[in-house]
């Protein structure tokens, strides 16, 4: 399942998309995000599985333009959160 996490406005669509079938948790994500958007949490969209998934915080959902903003202004080809994914391709951005 594909989990969207941000929001659209007037100036665009800003999600984040996780991929609960491709990310194991594993976290890579988390401390290379400069504005900590990310964290490791109970696999909310399969109560059957017993694991962890990457998902952005509560607290960025609502201001994804701005927080990713920094890693996007700086010309990164890959961003970091992306990169730390890895292989696995489970994070995307919209954006």
């Amino acid at each position: 399942m594909k989990a969207n996490y941000g929001y659209k406005d007037g100036s665009g669509e800003f999600y984040i998309t996780v991929d609960t079938d491709k990310c194991d948790g594993c976290g890579a994500c988390v401390p290379v995000c400069p504005s900590a958007v990310f964290e490791v949490r109970e696999n909310e969209f399969d109560p059957l599985a017993d694991d962890e998934m990457a998902a952005v915080t509560e607290d960025q959902r609502k201001k994804l333009a701005f927080s990713c903003s920094q890693c996007k202004s700086k010309g990164y080809q890959t961003l970091p959160c992306i990169t730390a994914c890895g292989e696995k391709n489970a994070i995307t951005h919209s954006w």
